[in-house]
């Protein structure tokens, strides 16, 4: 059995920073690909950054620069630091986890994941 557990969220003002962290147990690992999504009212579940090993992080465009995802092997967390943040980050955001093959072209697509958490809201005002 799989837990992830989300914890960091939060409100700041545009321009201002945030850290989520992901804590994963049972039989998920911070080994295996990790990946933040968000969700905002209205709008469909998006991928922002994927950790999927060293040297394999993949980030959505809008993202790009501004966020950084790392893994701690210790506390078996993924992280995703997050800077200048903008009011359209404002959202819902998940951990998930999969055993399946992720590669470039496919970590966006939730329906690669196998389990998720249950979510910390981030909220960014301008």
């Amino acid at each position: 059995q799989v837990q992830l557990r989300e914890s960091g969220g939060g409100s700041v003002q545009a321009g201002g920073s945030l850290r989520l962290s992901c804590a994963a147990s049972g039989a998920a690992s911070a080994r295996n690909t990790m990946t933040w999504f968000r969700q905002s009212p209205g709008k469909e579940r998006e991928g922002v950054a994927c950790f999927a090993g060293v040297g394999r992080t993949y980030y959505r465009d809008s993202v790009q620069g501004r966020f950084t995802i790392s893994q701690d092997i210790a506390k078996n967390t993924v992280d995703l630091q997050m800077f200048n943040l903008k009011p359209e980050d404002s959202a819902i955001y998940y951990c998930a986890f999969t055993t399946q093959p992720i590669r470039n072209y496919n970590w966006r697509g939730p329906e690669n994941y196998n389990d998720w958490g249950q979510g910390t809201q981030v909220t960014v005002s301008s």
